[in-house]
């Protein structure tokens, strides 16, 4: 196993709860932002990395209970991030498959 699929196979594992997960869309939306509002205004850039680390380390510490992956894969853990938010397009997908069941 590489170490990218281990980091995305441990990533995976710590992202259990709904709404954990929830949040993590979030925070990688957040992120997207951050990278666009730097042309606009650099404080507003500052304000949406400090709500990411705010959501994913809550999300962590109130619904998963387990430390963010970042503690083991430091720096390829934001691609595995960015890239499971983007193949479950952001939560939607969940949700559509949810609502195809009913």
């Amino acid at each position: 196993m590489s170490y990218l699929e281990d980091a995305k196979a441990h990533f995976l594992a710590s992202h259990q709860h709904p709404i954990n997960q929830m949040l993590h869309h979030l925070t990688n939306i957040l992120a997207i932002a951050a990278i666009i509002l730097l042309f606009y205004d650099w404080r507003l850039t500052i304000v949406c990395l400090i709500l990411t680390q705010v959501f994913a380390i809550g999300g962590h510490i109130f619904f998963e209970k387990n430390e963010p992956a970042f503690r083991k894969y430091p720096g390829i853990v934001i691609f595995v991030s960015l890239s499971w938010s983007f193949e479950n397009w952001f939560g939607l997908r969940q949700v559509w498959q949810k609502i195809q069941r009913i």
